[in-house]
């Protein structure tokens, strides 16, 4: 198991569910950095459709939009089909091959102590969603990645995935990668209601709003609950437009911390400012978002190219795994 790939570089594995559009919490929280990786990495972004069937068993065919809109703001964010292969998780089906050999190797009581299993176990409660961590410990060991970029709270799957793969070479001799961590901070991204930035909760601007819309959501978002009115001090520090402010503006401490502290700025101007600089960032991003919705057999392409490079890698790591395993059966 060599440090480096053919082509000199780590792999790396990132996947994000479908949800459809994304939002400006998904374009900071991850896909800024994705678009820095893909340059220092042999990079595969995986659109994990079998994990949203825990939710979306009822009625799959949503996905299907979900699928293009996110694989649209993918490209639209800066992703390169060039440089990383984006596709479909169901359309490699050596995912659910590793799946299943690795759900031998992990006792039911390690998955219900998982923080996954234990945030949701009320609401849902099928094999799929025990087996969750398994599978998304397959996405990550079924291509050899050496990292995953997550934030800190994904810690605990970044080691069972470590751990899966352990016990495989454990059982067969060495053969996968024992994956690790990228961990980086990721900058919170409040939602309108002071929440973490989520559809869910409806507190969200997606990336492709219009500049009215954004800025409609804007005005109603939460400030400083003491700073009632212009002229009363506020505290920037606890207020969710001031923390956009420190992504979408440039020197936002004395441009706009200290005249709110004195109580010179009042929140209307405030969130004016943060809407126009939040539209003139986005810009370059919303235009070509418009541009590739009008190409969907592109945006098709770019999945089924993504599809065929990650099925490339994916057969060689089962192949391996298939050996180690002895369970070459006609060779």
């Amino acid at each position: 198991m060599n440090d480096t790939d053919k082509n000199g570089l780590q792999v790396i594995l990132s996947g994000m569910q479908p949800t459809g559009r994304l939002h400006i919490g998904n374009l900071e929280g991850a896909l800024r950095n994705w678009v820095e990786l893909q340059q220092q990495y042999e990079m595969y972004c995986c659109i994990v459709d079998l994990h949203a069937l825990t939710a979306d068993y009822k009625d799959p065919s949503v996905l299907k939009d979900r699928i293009f809109q996110m694989t649209v703001d993918f490209l639209s964010a800066g992703l390169d089909p060039e440089k990383c292969a984006i596709f479909i998780q169901s359309e490699v089906p050596e995912h659910v091959e590793l799946h299943w050999i690795f759900s031998t190797l992990i006792s039911t009581p390690t998955l219900t102590r998982l923080p996954t299993f234990l945030e949701k176990k009320d609401t849902l409660d099928s094999y799929a969603f025990l087996g969750y961590p398994v599978l998304q410990a397959a996405d990550i060991c079924v291509y050899d990645a050496d990292k995953v970029p997550v934030g800190k709270d994904q810690e605990k799957h970044i080691w069972l995935a470590n751990d899966l793969a352990k016990r495989f070479n454990h059982y067969y001799g060495s053969t996968l990668k024992e994956p690790e961590g990228l961990f980086r901070e990721i900058p919170l991204i409040p939602g309108s209601d002071n929440r973490k930035m989520s559809k869910s909760y409806n507190n969200h601007i997606p990336i492709d709003y219009t500049l009215e819309e954004t800025q409609k959501r804007i005005r109603g978002f939460y400030t400083d609950e003491k700073k009632l009115r212009k002229g009363d001090p506020g505290r920037p520090e606890q207020c969710p437009v001031f923390l956009l402010h420190r992504i979408y503006t440039s020197n936002p401490e004395d441009e706009l911390a200290v005249p709110c502290r004195t109580g010179e700025l009042g929140c209307v101007d405030c969130k004016k400012r943060l809407a126009d600089n939040l539209n003139s960032a986005l810009a370059p991003i919303r235009d070509k978002r418009a541009e590739l919705v009008k190409r969907p057999d592109y945006v098709w392409d770019v999945l089924r190219e993504g599809r065929d490079k990650a099925r490339a890698r994916a057969g060689m790591v089962m192949e391996k795994v298939r050996s180690a395993m002895r369970m070459n059966y006609r060779g």
